[in-house]
């Protein structure tokens, strides 16, 4: 099946976006711990269980079906990102616009009754 190049690159976009923090907190994870909500607490185990989680989350939607699925775990994950870090909203304003994307994503794919 031939995926319109729109698509393709919503895809690349939002599995970019989750496929390098967990790499890059595997090489320098304080550099990530910071992003976790007070409530959870931050530690190496919690950082790369999130980060696998965004591995799975990104593959799926390169390579998966009903990618409407990962693509709203994508964006609700962003989203609440956001909003329990909205003092670092002038570094996470972008994860906004990723969001969107995987929204715009799961609006292409979600299971319409005809």
């Amino acid at each position: 099946m031939r995926v319109p190049l729109a698509e393709l690159l919503l895809r690349l976009g939002v599995a970019f976006s989750f496929l390098y923090p967990p790499i890059a907190a595997f090489f320098d994870p304080d550099s990530w711990l910071g992003y976790f909500p007070a409530f959870i607490p931050a530690s190496m185990t919690a950082l790369h269980v999130f980060g696998a989680i965004e591995i799975v989350i990104a593959l799926w939607i390169l390579f998966g079906k009903r990618i409407w699925i990962p693509s709203a775990a994508a964006a609700a994950m962003l989203l609440a990102i956001v909003i329990f870090n909205l003092g670092q909203f002038d570094v996470l304003f972008r994860d906004v616009s990723i969001a969107l994307m995987a929204l715009a994503l799961v609006w292409m794919h979600f299971p319409r009754r005809t």
